[in-house]
Parts: structure tokens; sequence; C-alpha cells
């Protein structure tokens, strides 16, 4: 069952995104320092979908930014104090409510993948962007974040034709370490949202 927020604003599929070099026009813009070029003459060839919710399972707050700026307070939490000191990001933070929130440029590379392999290829974060959808395994995620996943995925198709066949899981490339987005992530759900989109 999808967990729907009433946020009109949100829940337009005719609504189109826009990317002009590299950077969402209609996200927040929050830049990360975990970032660095991709690999010369990379394509951008996979999108990756992840799940994070900070404390897990607690939605809401600045907690997921703060880690992406490497600003998170490691007392501020206990668990916090095993990860306050990684250097991770994302491309992307889709927000319980739909907001979006861009932490790197689609052009560079983001650490969010780790280690990792699609298609007897390794280091994923050469060649992918991560999205990452505030939430966990095991709670639905909103309508709002389906929604505004497949007009992301759209315009980043359009934009990158090279991953129209490659949108997967972070558990679909770290297999064994990773589990999101997880099952109770709606793939076909999500696929139909972007089929109406053509």
């Amino acid at each position: 069952m999808i967990n729907t927020i009433n946020t009109s604003t949100h829940n337009n599929l005719a609504a189109s995104f826009n990317i002009v070099n590299g950077w969402l026009s209609e996200a927040k813009k929050i830049a990360s320092p975990y970032c660095d070029a991709r690999p010369e003459q990379e394509k951008v060839s996979l999108l990756v979908v992840h799940n994070i919710s900070l404390p897990p399972g607690e939605f809401g707050g600045s907690y997921i930014t703060d880690l992406f700026l490497g600003r998170l307070d490691g007392s501020a939490h206990p668990y916090f104090s095993s990860i306050y000191t990684l250097k991770v990001s994302a491309h992307c933070l889709i927000q319980r409510d739909g907001a979006i929130i861009q932490y790197v440029s689609f052009n560079d590379r983001a650490w969010h993948a780790g280690v990792s392999q699609f298609k007897d290829r390794e280091k994923c974060n050469d060649f992918s962007i991560g999205i990452e959808l505030e939430g966990t395994d095991a709670i639905p995620y909103t309508d709002a974040q389906y929604q505004q996943l497949s007009k992301l995925t759209k315009v980043i198709t359009n934009t990158y034709p090279d991953i129209c066949e490659n949108i997967v899981g972070h558990c679909d490339i770290a297999p064994g370490r990773k589990t999101d987005p997880g099952d109770i992530f709606d793939w076909r759900y999500f696929r139909s949202l972007l089929n109406q989109l053509g």
C-alpha cells in the first residue's frame, strides 16, 4: 500500500523537469564536498535508487543533509557516532513530501554506491547517478515520492539516454551488503508512472 501525502504541488505528473548544466532546475541546491569528476570519457549509464533515514526510521529534519555535507554531529544521536565521519553523498534526495534536494551535479561523481558492481563493471560511482528516497526498507514510500522519482527519472534518462535500461536498487549493485530500497519499494508502480510520462 502506498502512503499518500496530499500535496498538490508535487502530485502533477504532467509537470516536466529540466536539467541545466547537470543541475535540476526544480530542486533545492545544497552542494556537497563529497564528489569529484567522473573518469574522462565516462558515460553516465546507470541510475541507482537508495533509501536513507536519520536516525533510522525517523523522518524530517536536517540530519541527512548534515551527513552529506560533513557536518553531522556525532553526539546528536547514539547511531550517529558510527557514521558522522563518513564521506558520502548522493546526487539527489527525495523527501517524504516529494521535495527534492540536489547535492551533486549529475555530471559529477557522487559518493553513493560504495563497493559495487553492475554488469561486470565495478566502481559504479564512476558511471551512475544516485537518488536517495527518505525512507526505510520496511515503511511504504509516499505517493509524492513515487511521482517525483518518476519525473526525475524521466528527465535524467532524456539527458543521459544510456541509463534507460539500467535503473536498479542499491541492493542490485551491492548484494549482501545493501538491501535498499527494500522489498517495500513498488517497482511496478514506479515503472507505471514512468510509462505514463512517455
